[in-house]
């Protein structure tokens, strides 16, 4: 890693193509290049559209409505929309096509020529996705952007965005460390991706020889996805079809530069371009929107387990500070995990404490404008505890109704059904949730301190490119900007 000096330096007049720009953390970067560095050439912005008018669209309404640009907004002025129009191109395309489907040539020509970076934020998130999505979006499509970049003639480093829970279940110190193609977590042989594609589409093929309606697609797609993760060794859609998006990235990179970013959980902002601001009800927000609002009843988690978070903006000058470090220099050593678990740990007791006082001092208010109380949580450490306490609550009850006099069984059957399905949901979720919320690993940052450390010593700006969990104080971050955030952002 050789000396690389200033980030906004590196940025001016630079030409960045940005993969997925509607996503919560890829809004984030945009914002951040646009503010600290007015200078840049142009960002190109991707989004999932039929054409431009649609895509420009979507910009103005899910990405420059956001409150995160009122900072921007405020530094321009008047010539904020000017500002867009001249540093800002919208690309309608989509990854899970080769070339993304690009309709203009004279715009897909003009990306070959002159985009000197690009970031792959275009994923996927949903744990359950259909297979067929999943398999598109977050493995085939890393394929596409590879072989994108190999025409791209004069591109100084790709950014892969991945996640660190790619390690699966796996206890332990996890390291930094690339996957081999075809190489499954649990000793599995067999795993092909090009045979996975061929499982989706001969499955694909035989629900439309059977009729099956758009919802028996969907599920049965969504369960094939959960089937083959776990054949392999993952414990879910998602994390599998990212994983093999890395083995291919890690095998067909050839030359080119490439980083590969792997986030932890990600949480509100910590300082910019203001504290708390959060898009949606993220992983363990559902558990503090769900206590806030006095719906969460039980707890499932070891209170003593690690869970790794990481702000937003300190993920995304992570990817900025790792971007410039191997801007033409490809190396293998450029995996980076973005997260707190060694650095700064933080548990679930100190989660459950900091909701209870934060709720308790500022509680929530129904419907009727009453205050919601909370109270301490019951916490079941483990699955067969907790079926144990859904089945007590809200199954059990339900034996009583075949001793009901016959003229209210109706009513009680469609309450029973009711009852039923929610339970059935409610352990979906669980099952779905498990493994993080048990999940007895730390990830090790290594790479990342290094990278620190020479950010440090080449006279990177770390004031604004900051990313070391340790300067966090989690009980202020949690009480005093990311609960809030989420109070504002995200409850409805």
């Amino acid at each position: 890693m050789d000396q690389f000096g200033s980030i906004a330096h590196f940025l001016e007049d630079k030409n960045v193509l940005v993969l997925g720009a509607a996503g919560f953390l890829a809004k984030i970067f945009v914002e951040k290049i646009l503010r600290v560095q007015p200078n840049v050439k142009k960002l190109y912005l991707l989004l999932r559209a039929t054409d431009a008018e649609s895509a420009t669209r979507r910009m103005h309404n899910e990405i420059l409505r956001k409150d995160l640009f009122k900072l921007l907004k405020e530094n321009h002025g008047a010539k904020f929309n000017s500002f867009i129009s001249e540093k800002v191109t919208m690309v309608p395309g989509d990854i899970s096509q080769e070339n993304f489907n690009l309709k203009d040539s004279n715009l897909l020509q003009e990306l070959y020529n002159k985009t000197d970076v690009i970031v792959n934020l275009a994923a996927t998130t949903n744990f359950d996705e259909r297979y067929d999505v999943a398999l598109g979006l977050n493995t085939f499509g890393a394929k596409h952007v590879l072989n994108f970049a190999k025409n791209c003639i004069n591109l100084r480093v790709l950014v892969h965005v991945s996640t660190a829970y790619v390690c699966g279940e796996r206890g332990g110190l996890i390291v930094e460390d690339p996957y081999q193609l075809g190489v499954s977590l649990n000793g599995v042989q067999g795993l092909d991706i090009d045979e996975e594609k061929r499982v989706v589409e001969e499955k694909l093929n035989m629900l439309q020889q059977e009729g099956a309606t758009e919802k028996d697609t969907r599920i049965a797609m969504k369960d094939l996805g959960m089937e083959r993760a776990k054949l392999y060794g993952w414990p879910n859609t998602y994390v599998f079809t990212k994983a093999m998006g890395e083995m291919l990235v890690g095998t067909m990179k050839e030359k080119l530069s490439i980083v590969i970013v792997r986030p932890t959980i990600i949480t509100s902002t910590y300082k910019e371009p203001f504290p708390g601001w959060v898009e949606g009800v993220r992983t363990i927000d559902s558990l503090i929107v769900a206590y806030g609002k006095g719906k969460l009843t039980c707890f499932l988690a070891d209170l003593e387990a690690v869970f790794d978070v990481i702000p937003a903006d300190m993920v995304v000058n992570a990817m900025l500070v790792a971007m410039v470090s191997h801007a033409n220099q490809p190396c293998d050593d450029s995996i980076y995990h973005v997260g707190s678990s060694v650095g700064n740990p933080v548990r679930y007791e100190s989660l459950r404490d900091y909701c209870f006082r934060y709720f308790t001092a500022k509680p929530c208010f129904d419907k009727e404008g009453k205050a919601i109380k909370v109270g301490k949580v019951t916490v079941l450490e483990n699955m067969n505890s907790f079926q144990r306490y859904m089945y007590i609550r809200y199954l059990l009850p339900l034996k009583g109704l075949e001793l009901v006099n016959a003229a209210f069984c109706r009513y009680f059957q469609s309450t029973c059904f009711d009852i039923s399905r929610k339970v059935h949901t409610v352990m979906r979720l669980v099952e779905l949730y498990r493994p993080y919320v048990f999940f007895n690993g730390v990830f090790d940052n290594m790479n990342a301190e290094k990278l620190q450390i020479a950010a440090r010593q080449s006279g990177v700006e770390m004031d604004l490119f900051y990313f070391d969990p340790k300067m966090i104080n989690w009980e202020d971050y949690f009480m005093n900007i990311h609960i809030p955030g989420i109070v504002k952002y995200s409850f409805k």
